[in-house]
């Protein structure tokens, strides 16, 4: 019997500048490694205003020429994850970025894979990751990423929230009494349910339908959004 085949080295250099730049954003013990398909899109930083800190830039847009994805090595850590990508090795911390979902039939459900989903790292760059045709660990590092960024983001959102801040999300923002978006808004005591319909957030308003924000795929940190609706809703905080 033949044991596992040994590293190259190659791999062994890869390994030591993933280490390298994870023990520089101190982002704690790795977790697990994965592999997706991936591409960076031109970084164009737009700042908007948000969760303190937390959303401090958005890129927005697509690529302006088609992009072809290649193999990438995600190693997930407690407090961020690396993105190797052709010799290059890409920081994202969880408490930091800004996630922007595709397919998010259920941004509720944390453990559901999206078909895509595009992160910002430490440098402004838009990495975007999805599963490949023929493998990709996208089960295990999607559902990963919703719950670490939920885990990291969430709690000061909440303390904002609790101290009479406004949250937002890109165009959509909420607060303890009220969620709204442009000329939309609706106290919580009038919103009967918050939900997805047609690619975009709908609040139901005593009875009456309205479409809140832009697509779910411009909404950064869609599934925190749908955390904080989720307490507010329930925890009797409005």
């Amino acid at each position: 019997m033949t044991g596992p085949t040994p590293p190259t080295r190659g791999e062994e250099l890869l390994l030591a500048k993933i280490s390298a730049a994870a023990g520089r954003a101190h982002l704690g013990r790795r977790r697990a490694t994965c592999t997706a398909v991936a591409y960076t899109a031109p970084a164009q930083a737009v700042p908007v205003r948000g969760l303190g800190s937390l959303l401090s830039f958005v890129l927005y847009g697509r690529p302006s020429a088609p992009q072809t994805g290649r193999d990438a090595r995600l190693d997930l850590y407690e407090h961020g994850m690396t993105v190797a990508l052709k010799g290059r090795i890409h920081v994202v911390r969880y408490d930091a970025t800004s996630v922007f979902e595709e397919g998010a039939a259920n941004p509720y459900d944390l453990a559901r894979a999206g078909t895509a989903c595009t992160v910002t790292a430490a440098d402004g760059k838009r990495i975007t990751l999805h599963a490949g045709a023929e493998r990709s660990d996208v089960e295990e590092w999607w559902p990963g990423i919703r719950r670490a960024v939920t885990r990291a983001q969430l709690p000061r959102a909440l303390a904002a929230l609790a101290g009479g801040e406004r949250v937002a999300f890109g165009d959509v923002w909420l607060t303890g009494e009220e969620v709204g978006s442009g000329g939309v808004s609706a106290r919580w005591q009038q919103v009967q349910e918050v939900g997805i319909r047609n690619g975009a957030v709908e609040l139901d308003v005593d009875g009456t339908r309205h479409r809140l924000g832009p697509a779910v795929s411009e909404i950064p940190n869609l599934f925190v959004f749908c955390a904080l609706v989720e307490r507010l809703r329930t925890d009797g905080t409005r």
